[in-house]
């Protein structure tokens, strides 16, 4: 319910700015069908894949093991919010080598950061994505998955709002407050810049960033966003097949 309601949030606060509505305005009808099917094929397909056979792939594979990991609150959440972001962090930057590139740059299409281009991808890419198996595998493990699945809801969230134009000023206290610790709209935005800076690779955390020096400070606003695919339609859902 949470990303949904950050969803909604985010979606209503756009419509609602006429400068921003212009974003989805512009969009193309090519890109209008990738961000739909992305989002349906992210928020839909990939949990309910999650509960049919990955959920079910662990019972098979360690029966002895459902619910055995037993960790106070505090702990699943961390492991949520934290341990697993900094997989995420290297699985994204596997996503920026020669490797995996081609599956991932279909995400990297988008001008304009709006909050329907958060999932952007082609279909196969959620497929090398950390989260499908690592949350499925501590939702198995633990005893009590609830704080951790909190953990995983605020991920996602964020994640939406890190895609958005939905960001504080530079100079307003709560960009001050956030800023030296989460990855804001900003951070991401040159993430997606056109001159494509490799760097702020990180979801929730800034420090992993700055831990690995791929951190690039923004001063302001990338001039240009996306870059140039010149793949069919067809092949931006399925490439490689």
């Amino acid at each position: 319910m949470l990303v949904f309601a950050v969803f909604v949030i985010l979606l209503t606060l756009t419509v609602a700015n006429n400068k921003r509505l212009t974003i989805f305005l512009s969009k193309s009808r090519e890109d209008w069908i990738l961000d739909t099917i992305g989002l349906c094929f992210q928020g839909i397909i990939v949990p309910v894949f999650q509960i049919t056979f990955v959920y079910q792939l662990y019972q098979f594979l360690i029966p002895n093991f459902q619910g055995e990991l037993k960790l106070n609150f505090l702990a699943s959440f961390i492991i949520s919010f934290v341990f697993v972001d900094y997989l995420y962090y290297w699985n994204h930057r596997l996503f920026h080598t020669k490797w995996l590139w081609s599956i991932h740059q279909i995400h990297h299409t988008v001008t304009s950061l709006d909050v329907l281009g958060t999932s952007r991808n082609t279909l196969w890419t959620s497929f090398f994505i950390v989260y499908l198996w690592i949350h499925s595998l501590f939702i198995y493990l633990l005893q009590d998955p609830s704080w951790y699945i909190l953990g995983v809801s605020l991920t996602s969230a964020l994640d939406l709002w890190r895609h958005s134009k939905i960001s504080p000023q530079p100079q307003s206290f709560l960009y001050q407050l956030l800023s030296p610790w989460l990855i804001l709209p900003l951070d991401h935005a040159w993430h997606h810049a056109s001159d494509h800076i490799p760097g702020n690779y990180g979801a929730n955390w800034k420090i992993w960033d700055r831990l690995h020096r791929t951190y690039h400070a923004p001063e302001q606003a990338p001039s240009s966003l996306g870059i140039q695919s010149h793949l069919s339609l067809t092949k931006k859902l399925f490439f490689p097949f």
